[in-house]
């Protein structure tokens, strides 16, 4: 069984950073993508940064410049770098992975989120 476990949220004050991090456990072959969501109170689920398995990334334009997604394959995880945090930062994060279980099989997991509070 595949497991993300998310891990660094908090509360923090606004221009100050916070990192996340997300580990990948279980039986994986490999991991094929990665992305972080977001959702806010009373809010939609939005994809904030993805990676790819070559290392390109993308970002939502509210995070461009401010947030960093990487990845470490030999440890399997995924961080999210955040930084400048606004209020509007406020969300719970989630982190979602595309696991290649065997050579030829993908599935997508989630972990369970951590909650990332803007505050003064």
């Amino acid at each position: 069984q595949v497991q993300l476990v998310e891990s660094g949220g908090g509360l923090v004050q606004p221009g100050k950073s916070l990192t996340l991090s997300c580990v990948v456990s279980g039986s994986i072959f490999s991991i094929y993508a990665a992305n972080w969501f977001h959702q806010a109170p009373e809010g939609h689920r939005e994809l904030v940064a993805s990676i790819g398995s070559g290392g390109t990334t993308n970002y939502t334009d509210s995070v461009k410049g401010r947030f960093t997604i990487s990845r470490d394959n030999a440890k399997n995880t995924i961080y999210l770098q955040m930084n400048s945090l606004k209020p509007e930062d406020t969300a719970v994060y989630y982190c979602n992975a595309l696991v290649a279980v065997t050579r030829s099989r993908v599935v997508s997991y989630w972990g369970k989120g951590v909650l990332v509070t803007v505050s003064s």
